[in-house]
């Protein structure tokens, strides 16, 4: 799988429709490849790429005058940002809660962190539903996402659980790998940054200096 599939698979999903027959409508290419463009731009660090790729996407798909897929795209931005530890509330996103689909609702409400019941939990994608499943039982952390799942997906799982406070150094680690095999600078800082933090307050100085070299290099290509 692509980094720009991966990134895209949800919001493809949501608005592409069917592979085959007829070609889809304009909107709906020009929705899915301004959203891939601009997850891709956030997740490398270019906020001003982001925004602009973003507007085309919400315009694309607001011709269409059907909120629920306005939501869809709003609730597939904030999974970026919750991937690099953004932790914002979702209001573009709750604007359109109403219209959104029961999936889209039960997304937003696992990437606030919130305890899902079971059945709420099998709405999620596959990739979510280990960590939402842990959230759901209190367990002190859950069990790392397999390595075939998409590199952005498993992003999204280990950063709800350290909403939460449950995700383990290892997944913390397996987080700044994945950012790191894909050269997302963005989410890689962010991560650094949480290891940074664990060996300052361990008073491990040489770990700690060896992660301020790696953020330094990563922040020095800015």
């Amino acid at each position: 799988m692509t980094t720009t599939r991966a990134i895209a698979l949800s919001l493809a999903a949501a608005i592409a429709g069917c592979a085959s027959g007829p070609p889809p409508p304009a909107w709906q290419s020009e929705a899915k490849g301004a959203f891939d463009r601009a997850a891709v731009a956030y997740l490398s660090g270019d906020t001003r790429l982001h925004d602009t790729e973003l507007a085309r996407a919400r315009a694309a798909v607001s011709a269409t005058g059907r909120p629920e897929l306005a939501a869809r795209v709003e609730l597939m931005d904030c999974a970026v940002r919750v991937a690099s530890l953004v932790f914002e509330p979702c209001v573009r996103f709750e604007a359109l809660r109403a219209d959104a689909a029961a999936a889209e609702r039960a997304y937003a409400d696992h990437l606030a962190a919130r305890p899902l019941s079971r059945e709420t939990i099998a709405l999620l994608p596959v990739a979510q539903q280990r960590a939402a499943s842990a959230l759901a039982a209190g367990a002190a952390t859950a069990a790392a996402a397999p390595a075939e799942e998409d590199p952005l997906s498993r992003l999204i799982a280990v950063a709800v659980l350290f909403r939460a406070g449950q995700a383990s150094p290892s997944q913390i680690d397996s987080a700044v790998d994945t950012a790191s095999a894909q050269g997302w600078r963005r989410p890689l800082l962010a991560w650094l940054k949480v290891q940074a933090l664990r060996a300052r307050k361990a008073g491990d100085t040489g770990e700690l200096q060896r992660l301020q070299r790696r953020i330094a290099l990563v922040e020095g290509d800015n």
